[in-house]
């Protein structure tokens, strides 16, 4: 396996055994008979660093979620709680769902959502709770499984942007009910798309393979196929429910499996280039990082930090780290609900599912913490697989910070 330091080395992200397993499944004609099955050694490596009884891969993470949902059994008039500072699609697997989407505030400077925000929303509607773990770090978990708990709710852990985090010593994946991750280009294990869901409740698995597999009679928690056999026979009967088709390609396994054997280096080398940006920013009040606490370990899928001075616009900071050689700011996501789909209810047939209540409350002033912080959100990229370039980078910052104090 390839050390950290011979990543931070590494122009690219691509150094193990993608090519290899890709060849592999190539070879194999997509046969599983001829001993491909990426899929399946994919789900065992994943289950196995991330200390899960149980995963089980998807198209996307996206699909994770509301395959989560549907096993769960969540649908019309039920009502699932989530951030809406994230992006949109955590509330898209709500609506694929057919359920309603209930926004909870964030902290002001953890950016994560709210524990006190989510008892306020809770209703007797409410059935679920998807958490995310934004820019690479997990919200307050304890607080939120404890309203869970009192309340009999359902808990995703939306980890598409964290990877090895910690929370009060724990993997942040192992927190809630199941945890899904994305293996979405831009994220710390790609595979160009892909998903991941973990859980150690065996017939939560049972119910999310069923969903992720047509509703395949033969297919289980750790059985992502059905045999030949069965399917050769006239009188079987392949569908005991409705499902999707879900499945990761192998393709896509191939080069996912090679990336969580490099998981280490992958996510530290994100840690190191967040590190050199946070040392960066030191001294300037009015520039905050996104807070860590000291029982949270951050991996950083972007270093984040929000723009506090009054005379300083988003696109006057972000211009001037441009100009003085920077790569480019991103900016946070419009909040979710502030989007034209919620305001004109072009939800694909889902806002007939949603009440004229819960409509209501899509609209500015229903989570004043994250539409005051977002505008000013400021998300820098630590993908830097040579470290030189992230020092680089934390050079310029440091220099556009200074020449605004001038």
């Amino acid at each position: 396996m390839t050390t950290t330091k011979q990543a931070s080395a590494t122009a690219a992200r691509l150094y193990g055994n993608e090519l290899k397993y890709v060849t592999e499944v190539i070879d194999s004609e997509f046969r599983s008979s001829k001993g491909s099955g990426m899929m399946r050694r994919l789900e065992e490596a994943f289950a196995e660093r991330f200390d899960a009884k149980y995963a089980i891969s998807f198209v996307n993470g996206t699909a994770t979620m509301h395959a989560a949902l549907e096993a769960y059994g969540i649908g019309p008039g039920d009502e699932v709680i989530v951030p809406p500072l994230t992006m949109s699609a955590t509330t898209f697997a709500v609506l694929q769902a057919n359920a309603t989407p209930v926004f909870a505030d964030v902290d002001a400077d953890t950016f994560q959502i709210s524990a006190e925000s989510i008892a306020a929303r809770i209703t007797p509607k409410t059935r679920a709770i998807i958490t995310v773990a934004l820019y690479g770090m997990s919200p307050d978990m304890d607080a939120i499984m404890a309203l869970a708990k009192q309340h009999n709710l359902f808990v995703i852990e939306d980890n598409a942007q964290c990877f090895l985090g910690k929370y009060k010593g724990k993997i942040v994946g192992t927190l809630g009910h199941c945890a899904s991750f994305s293996f979405q280009s831009s994220k710390h294990l790609s595979s160009g798309e892909g998903g991941m869901i973990i859980t150690d409740d065996i017939e939560l698995a049972e119910k999310i393979r069923k969903v992720q597999s047509l509703g395949y009679a033969g297919v289980g928690a750790t059985k992502a196929k059905i045999t030949k056999k069965d399917i050769q026979d006239p009188y079987y009967s392949r569908h005991v429910t409705m499902g999707w088709n879900y499945r990761i390609p192998e393709l896509c396994a191939a080069v996912a499996l090679a990336q969580v054997e490099n998981i280490e280096p992958l996510v530290q080398t994100r840690v190191d280039a967040a590190a050199l940006f946070t040392n960066a920013a030191k001294g300037f009040d009015w520039f905050k990082p996104q807070f860590v606490g000291p029982e949270y370990v951050n991996t950083y899928w972007t270093w984040v930090a929000r723009l506090d001075h009054t005379d300083i616009t988003w696109h006057e900071f972000r211009d001037r780290f441009v100009e003085l050689g920077g790569d480019g700011v991103y900016a946070a996501w419009k909040l979710t609900y502030l989007e034209p789909m919620f305001e004109t209810m072009n939800l694909l047939g889902r806002e007939d599912f949603i009440s004229a209540e819960n409509r209501a409350q899509y609209k500015p002033g229903l989570c004043p913490v994250a539409e005051r912080i977002a505008p000013r959100l400021l998300q820098f990229k630590t993908n830097y697989w040579n470290l030189a370039d992230a020092e680089r980078q934390a050079e310029i910052l440091r220099a556009t910070l200074q020449s605004f104090e001038k």
